[in-house]
């Protein structure tokens, strides 16, 4: 039939013409690619004599972190980790608090829940529970200005940057003095130095006594230009663990009080330091009846174990719903083009734990198994 012919003529020659086609293409890349391989290519990827890049030094490893990985690649078989100050079972491995992993389970088993992006000051319920457990179930935080922070660096940095921004500067300062204690958790130097602050600092403890030096605390704090920032540990003083006694503390506070100093705690071990959360946040408590406006920078990476996920607030109380909603506006235009918004997944565990009775009642008892095997 001449017309099937045809067709089967025509398919042949298209299938021919494909071949050719795809045959030619590939040996047009492959020749493209040789030329490619063989030309001269210092003209396209020609960089200038002297690039700004060259000229950045070598910045100084991290003294805590840095240590931490010269650790992981130590190959003895008796190494200790005595740096990064994180909990460790007794075969020397990371504990998930059992509390925590069945929070996490009932988080996947949530069908309803979602991965969106978090409001700026991160998940409302979060940090109303949070707070709570800084200030107290009973506290009024009407006017307690909060938002979720990255941890107790972010709401440090957060709080930092505030303060420098609103602090009035004492006559003759430059920048919004903050007196840091000697010595102090190495990080804080520079976290307050980025935010523009003028870091200085007070004596705090005694290395020929091994305890606090309270006497050169009053003494610094006093000299300090009226309307400071004085930051303090609220418990487990990093790194010496020495806190001052609850009548030393009532002193503190009212030198502060005379010297209308700012308050700013940092509360990075509360119920890890002695297995009770409500005695660890005891100076922190004072304060504020006392009438202070702190400002809080709260952590949950060591109390409940949560240290990869960043999760903590950064809070501010105020004198009135005004002062509130105004603090609130300037949190939030400090965070979103730091960071936007804060991760889910910390702060939906501690939710889940601090609002489940038998998750609460559980975790008390994490705490207190963590802090009594480190005493």
């Amino acid at each position: 039939n001449s017309s099937q012919n045809s067709a089967v003529l025509n398919i042949n020659n298209q299938k021919t013409s494909r071949q050719m086609s795809t045959s030619t293409y590939s040996k047009l890349a492959l020749a493209l690619l040789f030329a490619t391989l063989t030309a001269d290519t210092t003209t396209a990827f020609a960089m200038p004599n002297q690039s700004y890049l060259s000229t950045i030094p070598e910045g100084p490893p991290d003294a805590i972190l840095g240590i931490a990985e010269a650790f992981k690649s130590c190959t003895d078989a008796n190494k200790v980790n005595v740096c990064v100050g994180a909990y460790r079972d007794s075969t020397g491995k990371p504990w998930i608090l059992p509390s925590v992993r069945k929070a996490e389970a009932s988080l996947l088993a949530d069908a309803s829940a979602n991965k969106e992006y978090a409001p700026i000051a991160g998940d409302a319920a979060y940090v109303k529970l949070a707070l709570g457990f800084a200030y107290g179930a009973d506290a009024d935080l009407s006017n307690v200005a909060g938002v979720q922070s990255l941890s107790g660096t972010g709401a440090c940095r957060i709080g930092g940057h505030f303060l420098s921004k609103f602090v009035p500067k004492p006559e003759g300062f430059d920048k919004v003095p903050i007196y840091i204690p000697s010595p102090t958790w190495g990080n804080h130097i520079a976290i307050f130095n980025e935010a523009g602050m003028d870091v200085r600092r007070y004596r705090y403890y005694d290395s020929k006594t091994n305890r606090l030096d309270y006497d050169g605390l009053i003494e610094d704090l006093k000299d300090a230009p009226e309307g400071s920032v004085i930051l303090l540990h609220a418990c487990a003083h990093n790194p010496t663990g020495c806190d001052p006694t609850m009548d030393q503390w009532k002193a503190i506070s009212d030198l502060i009080k005379t010297k209308s100093h700012h308050v700013f705690f940092d509360s990075a071990y509360q119920g890890f330091a002695s297995g009770d959360a409500e005695a660890d946040a005891s100076a922190l408590r004072h304060f504020v009846s006392e009438g202070h406006q702190v400002v809080l920078a709260q952590s949950f990476a060591k109390n409940f174990g949560l240290y990869g996920e960043r999760t903590g607030t950064l809070s501010v109380v105020c004198g009135s719903a005004e002062e509130k909603s105004a603090v609130m506006s300037q949190l939030k235009l400090i965070i979103r083009p730091m960071y936007s918004s804060p991760p889910i997944h910390g702060s939906s565990i501690v939710r889940t734990v601090l609002t489940d009775e038998a998750l609460t009642t559980e975790y008390y008892d994490n705490c207190r198994e963590m802090a009594s095997r480190i005493q």
